[in-house]
């Protein structure tokens, strides 16, 4: 191969979200291991170029500015959080392709930017919806992380329970890499309360899930996280996760071809000792499929052109084939329930 097709991967590597960084590197590796196998992009090997997510927003914008603005990268992927993302992308808007894997707020319009995420309007309100019918769960308290995705997706949740029957009935925001849930704790016991929607990041919500179990509240309330992956599970304890609902596009004990043949590749590749598998880092995997996909079927690097070409492309992986919708991955949603430090997949949602 002539050159490389260089790639910045944006991952925390620090801060609360780091719990999930090692699984989402090595999920993004293999994938790149993969594409080169089959011919790379348009004949080039594909290199990933590590960025720490985790920093600042500000400061991971500059990092991948700086790379874009000299040539030294053609794509962009990885999973951070809505804060760095929003920093990130007015930054190389238009000038290189980005493909954001992170579940987020919804949104998103800069050009060049393609989600393979999920947002609230297929991921949370079918959960909420199901939780009420078969749980009733009708009176929702919302914890989360004080920044955008908590505090859109609350503000979406609001709207969707006001039209469905539901109430939030209150709302509690903490920063990020919080460790003392007391306060939160105690406005949920004064609610009354029957569910509580968690909108907390890697490390936030394992400590939270660990303060909730000490507090005698999941006798009363179950829990519904749209960030809540293997790794946090296993870091939270069994004792932690009793009545604890996540849902998302993928689990890593679904029962399927596709995230079988993953599996093993994973495991012979990166041995039994390597991160264990959840959603958030096999999310950065698809990143990278279909950022190679984008830019190898529209032939160009382009962003216009691959824009233009985004709902013609499609990709196999973990989760099936998949297409882009609206630049958005339109793909199969699921709720599963925790059984230990493992999730039981439920049912597809509809």
């Amino acid at each position: 191969m002539s050159r490389s097709f260089d790639v910045a991967l944006v991952v925390p590597l620090r801060g609360p979200a780091g719990i999930f960084g090692p699984s989402a590197e090595l999920c993004a590796q293999l994938a790149a291991e993969e594409v080169n196998r089959s011919g790379g992009v348009l004949g080039r090997e594909l290199r990933l170029i590590p960025v720490d997510g985790g920093a600042a927003p500000q400061a991971v914008a500059a990092e991948v500015a700086a790379l874009v603005h000299a040539g030294l990268v053609q794509g962009v992927t990885g999973w951070h959080i809505s804060s760095v993302r929003q920093a990130v992308a007015p930054r190389i808007a238009g000038r290189v392709p980005y493909v954001y894997t992170a579940l987020y707020e919804g949104g998103e319009r800069t050009e060049g930017v393609f989600m393979t995420s999920e947002t609230p309007d297929v991921q949370l309100f079918p959960a909420m919806r199901l939780l009420a019918r078969e749980r009733t769960a009708r009176r929702w308290y919302v914890i989360g992380n004080d920044y955008v995705w908590p505090r859109r997706t609350a503000r979406a949740a609001h709207r969707y329970a006001a039209a469905n029957g539901l109430h939030i009935v209150g709302e509690s925001y903490v920063p990020l890499a919080t460790d003392d849930f007391s306060e939160a704790l105690r406005r949920i016991e004064l609610s009354s309360a029957d569910a509580v929607l968690m909108l907390l990041v890697g490390m936030d919500a394992v400590r939270f899930n660990r303060a909730f179990a000490r507090s005698g509240l999941p006798g009363r309330c179950l829990r519904l996280s749209t960030l809540m992956d293997e790794n946090m599970l296993l870091a939270s304890g069994a004792p932690a996760t009793r009545d604890l609902f996540s849902t998302a596009g993928f689990f890593a004990n679904m029962i399927t071809p596709e995230n079988l043949e993953f599996h093993g590749r994973y495991a012979a590749r990166f041995g039994p000792e390597a991160p264990p598998l959840g959603s958030l880092g096999e999310s950065c995997y698809e990143g990278v499929l279909l950022l190679a996909a984008l830019v190898e079927q529209t032939g160009e690097l382009d962003v216009r052109a691959i824009g233009a070409n985004a709902e013609s492309v499609s990709y196999e992986g973990p989760r099936g084939l998949l297409r882009l919708r609206s630049r958005h991955v339109n793909q199969r949603i699921y709720l599963a329930e925790a059984r230990g430090v493992d999730f039981d997949v439920l049912t597809e949602l509809p």
